[in-house]
């Protein structure tokens, strides 16, 4: 039986698809559940798994449909929320993040720390789980 994923899904494009893939699983712990390879070493799609989330992510073609309306690489955002920061950021620094904001408490009872990845992405990682709320 297969679980349904989440109703929202942040995608990213990278110039190094491979590379990001890579990145994201020694950095910040990301699972691969699919990858389709394209043409030319590229990356045709990805999902890559955190917890019950899941991000997509693939090659940024320029002169493909999708790569003419996309916003440039690098300039995604995405929080995960994570267990423990502390031991997450520990992790992330280990394997070559570009911290940006250290881990930090906040006023509303989270723990939260931010870093990039190498073409500029920024992820949020914290202890706030949000809610749905009917």
């Amino acid at each position: 039986m297969t679980t349904p994923g989440p109703s929202i899904s942040p995608t990213l494009r990278y110039r190094d698809a491979g590379a990001a893939i890579k990145f994201l699983h020694d950095a910040f712990g990301f699972e691969k559940a699919v990858v389709i390879p394209g043409e030319n070493g590229t990356i045709a799609h990805a999902e890559l798994r955190y917890g019950n989330g899941m991000v997509m992510l693939g090659s940024a073609v320029e002169d493909a449909d999708y790569g003419r309306i996309a916003q440039p690489p690098g300039g995604s955002a995405a929080y995960v929320v994570v267990e423990d920061a502390d031991a997450h950021h520990n992790r992330a620094k280990a394997a070559g993040a570009e911290i940006v904001y250290p881990p930090t408490d906040q006023e509303y009872g989270s723990r939260d720390y931010a870093a990039r990845d190498p073409e500029g992405n920024l992820w949020s990682f914290g202890t706030y789980r949000p809610t749905l709320n009917d």
